[in-house]
């Protein structure tokens, strides 16, 4: 069986598919596994708050969570439960928090609700009408996670193949043959699973008589991330209430303790990775509704994500999309779009629930 993109989804996948006894390749477009979607995010373990009750994108999240927590226990992987507040920086945004407590709640999140008071006990150098504390949110090492997932793959038999895109795709009685780097279809696999990010719709459509009102419309939201020169005087993560299209320029830390602002919401019409520095007075506005003491000039550029969106801007945020055999019709196939933020997160619940697919 082939899996399409070595992300850290693309990497849960193969490893649950090779621990049951499949043998698989995995097939990256680039140099190197994870450099992708995967190497750009906040590095954050999401609690599974925001999401509507029964979506794909809050059931993974939640168990994805946990399975995350106890794997990079057991495997030595980097991270910390650090927790997060979500803060309602005028009495204006006080009433979100309740709804955003009640859908976390749905989802099996508890939340505690904090006073202005009681949060500057726990972050004094917050401005702060109110807030929520998340205690299960935490940050990962991203790149520990992918080789660690890599690793138990590969121990499993699955092979990893970079600088090899995927250029065409044949369906047949039996599987699939698949081509690479523009030659002829030569790789047979009874199972294929399109788990390529950004590219999945693209690699989709590379299928002659897939149904093509199956694949989404692909939509790029980048987001930029600045960090702060000398040490934030936050322990945890700090979240104001989401805005359209992600969760606002929110703080997160790195397991050295250092702090970086990210992601803003900008629609592109195709990814690309340079930092704006002039988004940086956005930036000090955004921070400084919650953090008015932030030094100016200490934010400096950092690097870009690109946020593998299939609905555009103004619409309502979609779910994951995990097209198995029954959405599709095709055995042996499962199509992944949309896998954004909690992706990470969710990552070994994927990997789970596509095998599970997959039978």
């Amino acid at each position: 069986m082939v899996v399409i993109g070595a992300g850290v989804v693309g990497l849960a996948i193969a490893r649950a598919l090779a621990q049951r006894g499949r043998e698989v390749l995995i097939l990256e477009a680039a140099p190197r596994f994870g450099s992708g979607v995967s190497s750009r995010n906040s590095e954050v373990i999401h609690a599974g708050i925001y999401y509507p009750r029964g979506s794909l994108r809050a059931k993974l999240c939640v168990a994805g969570r946990d399975l995350l927590y106890a794997f990079c226990r057991e495997h030595g992987i980097g991270h910390r439960r650090c927790g997060k507040l979500i803060v309602a920086s005028d009495a204006s945004q006080v009433s979100e928090l309740g709804r955003i407590r009640a859908a976390a709640l749905a989802n099996g999140v508890e939340l505690t609700g904090l006073r202005g008071e009681q949060t500057l006990s726990l972050e004094p150098q917050l401005k702060c009408a109110a807030a929520l504390h998340s205690p299960l949110s935490g940050i990962i090492d991203a790149h520990g996670l992918m080789l660690a997932l890599l690793g138990q793959a590969e121990s499993c038999g699955a092979l990893l193949v970079c600088d090899s895109p995927v250029t065409g795709l044949v369906r047949r009685a039996d599987g699939f043959l698949v081509a690479v780097n523009g030659a002829a279809p030569a790789l047979q696999a009874n199972v294929l699973v399109n788990s390529a990010g950004l590219s999945a719709p693209q690699v989709a459509r590379l299928m002659a008589g897939f149904p093509p009102e199956r694949v989404p419309t692909a939509h790029y939201a980048k987001g930029s991330y600045f960090t702060l020169a000398g040490r934030a005087p936050f322990e945890r993560l700090i979240y104001p209430l989401p805005e359209p299209g992600g969760l606002g320029v929110h703080l997160t830390l790195d397991l050295a303790g250092r702090a970086r602002f990210g992601p803003d919401v900008e629609w592109v019409s195709e990814p690309e990775y340079a930092v704006d520095p002039a988004r940086a007075a956005h930036f000090y506005r955004a921070v400084r509704a919650w953090w008015p003491a932030l030094p100016e000039g200490s934010l400096e550029p950092a690097y870009c994500g690109v946020r593998p969106k299939i609905t555009g801007p103004g619409e309502p945020a979609a779910d994951f999309r995990i097209d198995g055999p029954a959405a599709h019709g095709v055995p042996g196939l499962v199509h992944l779009f949309g896998i954004e933020s909690p992706g990470l997160s969710a990552s070994l619940a994927i990997g789970e629930h596509v095998a599970m697919l997959l039978g």
